[in-house]
């Protein structure tokens, strides 16, 4: 999955010479907490809510317009972008590297979408496959060549599909896989996959 894959297109964006106040409502009606800055069709900066609050709290309330203040006077200029062929994976890894809430996406610097921590995390429930009717299992494995496939050749022979299969590394040269299935009775497979000598993590075994 790309980042044009969940990005939201077209940018809803704002101008330098913007003031605070009117960035913030515009924030408010759209129910959006980042905006762009563009002046002449190239992103400058790009401001957030936080920023508006924190900028205006330091502000003096008797001055003559707190809110008039320009976004440009307050925005972030060093934007970090993403572009729209970059893996989701990537995006996330970039913004939590960075503690950020977005990346604007630019095309030949152009900017053609923005993706926030919401879109990452609609990404993930469609690479789990948790938003189709889905059973789950999770098998620990060696980590050796062959036991992703000896799990894979196993559910296959049992008639079972298999809607998405994510796996990543534990300690002690183990690997979890964690896969979503078309059937809701996962039990009796867990079962059968324990008795083939798999670890199974989940569902757990029953009392009785």
């Amino acid at each position: 999955m790309l980042v044009r894959d969940v990005m939201k297109s077209p940018v809803l964006t704002v101008g330098p010479e913007v003031t605070l106040e009117d960035a913030y409502k515009l924030l408010l009606e759209k129910g959006i907490r980042h905006l762009p800055v563009v002046a002449e069709g190239r992103l400058v900066g790009i401001i957030t809510d936080r920023d508006i609050r924190l900028a205006t709290s330091h502000l003096n309330p008797k001055g003559p317009c707190p809110g008039c203040t320009r976004v440009e006077e307050v925005m972030t200029r060093e934007v970090v972008t993403a572009h729209p062929l970059d893996p989701v994976e990537e995006a996330a890894r970039v913004m939590r590297e960075r503690k950020i809430g977005c990346l604007p996406v630019l095309e030949d610097e152009a900017l053609v979408g923005i993706v926030t921590g919401i879109d990452l995390l609609d990404a993930l429930l469609r690479l789990t496959g948790v938003t189709e009717p889905s059973g789950r299992l999770e098998v620990r494995l060696p980590d050796r060549v062959g036991e992703l496939a000896r799990l894979t050749g196993f559910l296959a022979g049992r008639g079972v599909n298999i809607h998405s299969l994510l796996s990543y590394p534990e300690e002690g040269e183990f690997v979890r896989a964690v896969v979503r299935v078309n059937t809701l009775e996962t039990h009796p497979l867990a079962e059968a996959l324990r008795r083939e000598g798999f670890d199974v993590l989940w569902p757990p075994k029953k009392p009785w």
